[in-house]
């Protein structure tokens, strides 16, 4: 489903990734370990793969180019990698 058929607001409210999980989607404040990081990515990927708008939350990161954290079950590296592919 595309983003323009589903109001940004909607799917918002139905992401997997809200409530007390929404803070492994993000870096925390303070320097973390890479294995914390690795295992704090994982599980937010984890909850992406049950996440019902995991295709909106996606396009909507790539069209705005968000810079950080988990969206669509992706990092903001591998969001990059595909940016730069389709330029």
């Amino acid at each position: 489903m595309s983003i323009q058929r589903l109001d940004a607001e909607e799917w918002h409210h139905r992401a997997a990734c809200r409530g007390p999980n929404q803070i492994i989607f993000f870096p925390p404040p303070r320097l973390e370990r890479r294995s914390e990081k690795r295992m704090r990515e994982k599980r937010a990927k984890e909850i992406c793969t049950e996440c019902g708008v995991r295709d909106a939350c996606l396009e909507y990161a790539l069209s705005i180019r968000e810079q950080h954290g988990i969206w669509g079950g992706l990092t903001e590296n591998e969001r990059r990698e595909i940016i730069l592919t389709a330029t």
